[in-house]
């Protein structure tokens, strides 16, 4: 076992994401994941209707919610295992997210141009401006990392989902984002990770059996990272919790090994069935196709062979 915590379990999440001293941590990532597109310079933690001791299983979901300086809005949340429908429930989440955008209309002033109009004129563009601010709406950004495979999502290890246009690809509305990290699909070695993104998925992956910090990660991430999720720091409540949390994870692992190969047993047994089925229907066949060369009558097939009219006239 190894010096840091387990992201993958609920309270090896919370150390490493949700807790204030976390900050700068996810900043780096979030900003990573971002790059190119939007820069986050300080986020706060807000809290959520949907908290995770709500969901029936506990220890699959882990998740928290945070706005950034600039008003966009972030859902973070650690998937520890496949659970039916998980995309549809990705994106209400995210839809929520948004909707909850709407209960707190901007309370930004109304600006009206500049162009002269006069009485009903000006009322009108001032309804229509307002009206319009109603729906005003901050980005919202959902970010799912994600220890399964998902038949839903293609075989690889980040899917970037947007609003955008079926034939062109356009992106319509930049406000709506999900990104899926699937991490059975990040396969790369330390040496082969070039970028700061790479080495942080690679640390989250491998963190866990680490007794220290490979000298290849020298970020000062990496080091706030190392005090930050080093078990022998954790108060004696937090290691009592988190000792309960490996005690989950580790139980959900062996079920879910234990059920992937129940059905694996499972399409063997079902395989063999079907292979044996094929090969009686070939020798039915082939005796029909014998007695049908000695021109025995279609009856006496269908009698002998067990076929149907059907499939003799086929021979």
């Amino acid at each position: 076992m190894g010096k840091f915590v387990n992201p993958f379990t609920d309270i090896g999440f919370k150390i490493i994401f949700g807790q204030p001293a976390s900050k700068p941590f996810l900043i780096t990532l979030l900003n990573e994941l971002l790059a190119g597109e939007h820069r986050i310079e300080d986020l706060v933690f807000l809290d959520k209707e949907d908290h995770a001791e709500h969901v029936r299983d506990k220890g699959i979901i882990y998740d928290l919610y945070c706005r950034t300086s600039t008003g966009e809005y972030i859902i973070v949340e650690m998937q520890n295992r496949w659970h039916s429908h998980f995309l549809d429930r990705t994106l209400y989440y995210v839809c929520r997210a948004v909707s909850r955008q709407m209960e707190n209309p901007s309370s930004s002033e109304v600006r009206v141009p500049d162009t002269p109009l006069e009485g009903d004129s000006v009322m009108l563009m001032e309804e229509e401006v307002s009206y319009g601010l109603r729906y005003r709406l901050p980005a919202v950004y959902g970010v799912f990392l994600m220890n399964f495979k998902e038949a839903g999502l293609e075989s690889k290890f980040r899917t970037d989902t947007v609003l955008s246009d079926r034939d062109s690809g356009r992106v319509v509305n930049r406000n709506f984002r999900q990104i899926y990290l699937q991490f059975p699909y990040f396969t790369k070695d330390l040496a082969e990770c070039s970028t700061l993104s790479d080495k942080l998925m690679y640390t989250l992956k491998n963190m866990n059996n680490w007794n220290r910090m490979p000298d290849a990660l020298k970020e000062q991430v990496f080091s706030h990272l190392d005090r930050l999720a080093a078990k022998a720091h954790l108060s004696e409540g937090d290691r009592i919790a988190y000792d309960k949390a490996v005690d989950r994870y580790n139980v959900s692992r062996i079920v879910e090994n234990n059920i992937r190969e129940q059905a694996v047993a499972e399409r063997k047994v079902i395989g063999k069935a079907e292979g044996e089925a094929e090969g009686r229907l070939k020798g039915r066949l082939e005796i029909a196709r014998k007695l049908k060369d000695n021109d025995f009558s279609i009856a006496d097939i269908v009698r002998i062979a067990g076929l149907s009219p059907e499939e003799i006239d086929k021979l």
